[in-house]
């Protein structure tokens, strides 16, 4: 499960997404810099995502996390759909058609998992050894309540099974897509969206212990992110 992660600046475009963003016409980097930074990114929350827009090319818009289905009857399902397992993510009745139609990008500095006991576990930051930008597979959904109501649109995550490093935190990991597949996630049909789930491999990451503090919503800060000593 990814349940907290951390977006600011300044951010560092990985070297190999520069020609990738290049084609999408986006400077990613001056946009996520310009917004606020959010050290402790909790579901409901409005962040950015990377998509197709509605009028061609691409957009990076904030969106609220936690996938709201548009059959849902309120918002509140949205807070048990802030990831969607990579492995069923084509049947669920809640992901499948956002899958087919309406795949994103979540831009990310790292991702914080708990590790050890109830009540005793500790928070680790799990991240890029560089500090590069990391970018999760994800799904967005448009809902409201009314015909005449505006739209509310959400995102979900895509988790899959962890690597080598993260698994040593957590059972479950956000799939984290190399630049190659980000052009292929946002335009091409589901066999190939699949595909880049089958065959995603964890990138280069490393992990720090930090502050029991992330643990509240109402902290943000970056301290948060920050290595302690154990």
């Amino acid at each position: 499960m990814c349940g907290r992660y951390a977006v600011f600046g300044p951010v560092s475009i990985p070297r190999d997404a520069v020609p990738i963003l290049n084609e999408m016409n986006m400077e990613l980097d001056r946009i996520l810099n310009m917004r606020a930074a959010d050290f402790n990114a909790a579901p409901t929350d409005l962040l950015p995502v990377v998509a197709q827009g509605q009028e061609g090319g691409f957009e990076c818009k904030d969106v609220r996390w936690g996938l709201v289905p548009h059959w849902a009857k309120d918002t509140k399902i949205g807070a048990k759909m802030i990831n969607a397992r990579a492995e069923t993510v084509q049947e669920k009745p809640s992901f499948r058609t956002a899958f087919k139609k309406r795949r994103c990008l979540v831009p990310a500095n790292g991702y914080f998992e708990w590790k050890g006991e109830p009540k005793h576990k500790q928070p680790y930051f799990i991240h890029d050894p560089d500090g590069d930008l990391l970018m999760f597979a994800g799904l967005w959904e448009v809902w409201r309540p009314s015909e005449d109501a505006d739209w509310l649109r959400t995102f979900t995550i895509v988790t899959g099974p962890p690597g080598l490093v993260s698994g040593d935190i957590h059972d479950r990991m956000p799939v984290i897509l190399p630049p190659a597949d980000w052009l292929d996630w946002l335009t091409e049909g589901p066999d190939v969206a699949a595909d880049i789930l089958a065959k995603v491999t964890e990138p280069k990451l490393t992990y720090h212990p930090v502050t029991k503090a992330v643990g509240s919503v109402k902290n943000d800060g970056p301290e948060l992110v920050e290595p302690i000593e154990l």
